[in-house]
């Protein structure tokens, strides 16, 4: 799971994968019988959907994909292909309203008979694009090229993401303007003006993107998975999944076992129908402040570049000045305590950012503000950036409320984000505002599905840095216990979101086996961290 900030930054990670072994066929695929959905065996709601998921991905098999060079707007450079998939908006009905998928591939590096099939991405969100996944092949990279000779690299736009039917609650235009209210509220009139900005929010969604919303759910971006499967005309689905991704998988994995090949997750969000998707935010909230923590004593330990604090205390009073100073007088006119939050909260993110963020942070203390508008303002003039911040956001937003219910009470809400914020306020408030259309969502919300084991499924690889903010821990053993047969890799000390392409030869021999032999570990593996950041 995730918020804004992770979904911001799903493009630039990179991870995860693929589960089960089995004999992958290309060419031309049967349908998949309507029982591949374990729910369709016990007259659940769901078997109008698992038969007219069999019935579309029988109709896509028959089609295929009629790849072709990627329009010049995409930005793909060939050889990676561009085409469509069309599948069903509401699976209950199969034939009726239908919307076209963006997909994309580029072919395997190595020798026709290395070639093991497709290697389907998700990089999280939910509402982030895998359509850059083929460019880890043209921009040779390094911790991907094993995988690269034994698998074509297919990416897509999630239904409602990018090319693929874009939804949208908001003019994205509107949605970036600064600065945006203190998250933190000071009064119970400035909780009174965030609910009203929610409430309007989710009338928003609607408004723009009624008929899409009652169908923005996991399990139904699942079946698009397994129709674009049988529209590449693989029997059964390699598949690798960062962050929401793993839910998407575990998701995937429940409905149809059997239909999966290779499966590595890799960051997961905890698929307890218990967390998804109210509590699952309230736990990132706790862990964010820890790897917030984490960046700090980076940033004190290596205060003879930064001049920021040598203890974790000095850094964080450095920072609360800066957020006090920005609230009174928003820097550049337009970088408030929001904006702020918006770019400091991809350190704890990701260890990538822990340097250019601490820079950033130096230089504005040093006297220099520019870095930091720069860094942290919007770009009103990057329409086509502003248009996709936006619909990642509104997606986010309508799987999110769509998938769980949540709650309705607003005392529920203030009273478990007031509490955490005692002890945890770096995020708290924010996911809170950030999530609360949820509690006044237009449309009906379902009860989350039962993620588990079910016949055919082989052994899936989880992968997981022990101190990841924006996935916790706990959502790694969950699945772990959930999928009879995984593995877990810990990455022990570490807590980068999205462990996979990361240097780590610990964790990418071990990815790199699975996937081009399906061997596991006898046991769980922990590995040593990878690099620490250097200042």
């Amino acid at each position: 799971m995730r918020n804004r900030r992770l979904r911001r930054s799903t493009a630039a990670l990179a991870t995860a994968g693929t589960l089960v072994t089995a004999t992958l066929i290309a060419g031309a695929v049967t349908a998949p019988a309507a029982s591949a959905d374990p729910a369709a065996r016990h007259g659940q709601p769901q078997d109008r959907e698992a038969k007219g998921a069999a019935v579309a991905a029988a109709r896509a098999a028959q089609a295929g994909i009629d790849w072709q060079d990627c329009p010049a707007d995409w930005n793909l450079p060939k050889p990676i292909q561009c085409g469509w998939v069309t599948v069903p908006v509401d699976y209950a009905k199969p034939n009726g309203k239908q919307i076209k998928l963006a997909v994309d591939r580029i072919g395997n590096t190595g020798t026709p008979a290395q070639r093991q099939g497709a290697l389907i991405y998700n990089p999280g969100g939910p509402g982030g694009s895998g359509l850059r996944f083929p460019t880890r092949v043209t921009n040779k990279n390094a911790v991907w090229a094993k995988a690269a000779q034994a698998y074509d690299f297919v990416g897509f736009d999630p239904r409602g993401v990018g090319r693929s039917a874009p939804i949208s609650c908001v003019d994205p235009q509107e949605f970036v303007k600064a600065p945006k209210p203190d998250p933190v509220p000071d009064s119970e009139a400035d909780k009174l003006a965030q609910r009203k900005l929610a409430r309007e929010y989710a009338e928003g969604c609607y408004e723009r993107s009624g008929a899409m919303l009652p169908h923005m759910t996991t399990p139904n971006t699942a079946r698009d998975l397994d129709v674009i499967r049988a529209a590449l005309g693989e029997k059964q689905l390699n598949y690798l999944g960062v962050s929401y991704g793993t839910y998407l998988g575990a998701v995937y994995g429940t409905l149809f076992p059997g239909h999966v090949r290779r499966m590595v997750v890799d960051s997961v969000v905890n698929p307890s129908r218990e967390k998804i998707w109210y509590q699952a935010n309230l736990d990132q909230d706790v862990a964010f402040e820890t790897r917030w923590q984490d960046w700090q004593d980076w940033v004190a330990k290596n205060d003879a570049t930064y001049h920021l604090g040598d203890t974790r205390a000095e850094v964080q009073a450095q920072w609360l000045k800066l957020r006090a100073t920005a609230k009174q007088n928003p820097i550049g006119g337009v970088v408030g305590p929001a904006e702020l939050l918006g770019f400091f909260q991809s350190a704890p993110y990701y260890d990538s950012s822990w340097a250019p963020v601490a820079s950033v942070f130096s230089e504005y203390v040093a006297g220099d503000t520019q870095a930091l508008v720069d860094a942290a303002a919007p770009d009103l003039s990057d329409t086509a950036g502003n248009a996709s911040s936006e619909n990642g956001n509104a997606v986010y937003t309508a799987v999110e409320c769509t998938d769980a219910k949540w709650p309705t009470n607003w005392k529920t809400w203030d009273r478990d984000n007031t509490r955490l914020h005692r002890d945890h306020p770096f995020l708290t408030w924010s996911n809170a505002w950030m999530n609360l259309p949820c509690a006044t969502w237009p449309v009906k919300q379902h009860n989350p599905l039962e993620v588990k084991t079910g016949k055919g499924l082989p052994p899936v690889l989880i992968v997981q840095s022990e101190r990841d903010a924006a996935t916790p821990y706990g959502g790694a053993v969950e699945l772990h216990q959930r999928f009879k047969g995984s593995r877990l890799i810990t990455e022990k000390d570490a807590g980068s979101h999205g462990v996979t392409s990361l240097v780590n030869p610990c964790v990418n021999e071990r990815v790199d086996t699975y996937l081009l032999t399906g061997e596991v570990d006898g046991r769980d593996v922990t590995c040593a961290p990878h690099a620490t950041p250097k200042p």
